[in-house]
């Protein structure tokens, strides 16, 4: 069984027992949530697709960490201004450990 779900605007395909990462939530370590926005659940037997989200499904995840992301090098440039800036960006993720994919 797996499901693709949104969460922060992004979609993820997930299944039990997977560990994503997704950007920041306000959740403590540990903690349990549960994310409705279940756009399409599949079972081996049938599929169902969401308009734009199924109905009464959901999937329970736990709150496994709060980290970062890897580092991102932005780098500008003018030519012939003798002006360039180098920064970095670390973008900040909540790891879930799927627990439960249910519908109804």
């Amino acid at each position: 069984m797996y499901a693709i779900l949104e969460v922060g605007g992004k979609q993820y395909k997930v299944a039990p027992k997977d560990v994503i990462e997704v950007n920041k939530l306000d959740e403590e370590a540990k903690n349990t949530i549960t994310l409705d926005k279940v756009l399409l659940l599949a079972d081996g037997k049938k599929v169902e697709i969401g308009q734009p989200y199924v109905t009464g499904a959901k999937v329970e995840a736990e709150v496994v960490g709060q980290t970062k992301g890897k580092k991102l090098i932005v780098y500008k440039y003018l030519r012939r201004k003798d002006s360039h800036k180098k920064t970095g960006h670390r973008q900040k993720l909540t790891k879930l450990l799927i627990k439960k994919i249910s519908n109804k």
